[in-house]
C-alpha cells in the first residue's frame, strides 16, 4: 500500500513514476551536458581568457539551449515541429537550471575554482546533474502528470 505525503498529496514510492522521471531526467541531462561540456571545453582548449563565472554562466545558457534543441528533435518525431518546439520551450526551467547549477558547482569545487573538464570531474558532474532535479521531476510527473520530456 502506497503511503501518501500529507503535505504534497502524492506518494513518493511509485516505481513506475520514478522510472519515467529517471528517463525524462536522463534525456534532459544529455541535452544539457552537450552545451555545458562543450562550452567549458571550448574555453579550456582555446586558451581564451575569460572569467570563470562568465564561462559557467555561458555553459549554463548553452546547456539550456542544447537541451531545448534535443527535446525539439525528439518530440518532432511525435508531433509537428512547431508544437514540438513549443513543448520543448515549456519544459521545466526549474529542473534544467537546477541540473546545470549542480553540474557547474561540482566542476567548480572539484577543480579548485576553475571551469575545467577532467577525467575525474565528468562522472560526478553527471551524477549531480541527474540527482538534483530528479525529485522535482518525479513530483511534477506524479502531481500534475507533466513530464519535462
Amino acid at each position: 500500500m502506497e503511503k501518501t505525503d500529507p503535505q504534497s498529496g502524492i506518494s513518493w514510492n511509485c516505481r513506475h513514476t520514478w522510472r519515467n522521471a529517471s528517463k525524462n531526467t536522463t534525456w534532459c541531462l544529455i541535452g544539457c551536458s552537450i552545451g555545458d561540456f562543450g562550452t567549458i571545453l571550448f574555453f579550456q582548449f582555446s586558451g581564451i581568457v575569460f572569467p570563470v563565472m562568465g564561462i559557467m554562466l555561458l555553459a549554463i545558457m548553452n546547456g539550456l539551449i542544447t537541451s531545448i534543441i534535443l527535446e525539439t528533435i525528439i518530440l518532432s518525431r511525435q508531433m509537428i515541429l512547431k508544437i514540438a518546439f513549443k513543448t520543448a520551450i515549456g519544459m521545466s526551467l526549474i529542473s534544467m537550471i537546477s541540473m546545470e547549477v549542480a553540474m557547474n558547482a561540482v566542476d567548480y569545487i572539484m577543480t579548485g575554482g576553475e571551469a575545467k573538464i577532467t577525467v575525474f570531474t565528468v562522472i560526478p558532474m553527471l551524477i549531480a546533474g541527474f540527482l538534483t532535479p530528479l525529485p522535482y521531476n518525479y513530483f511534477r510527473l506524479k502531481k500534475y502528470g507533466k513530464a519535462c520530456h
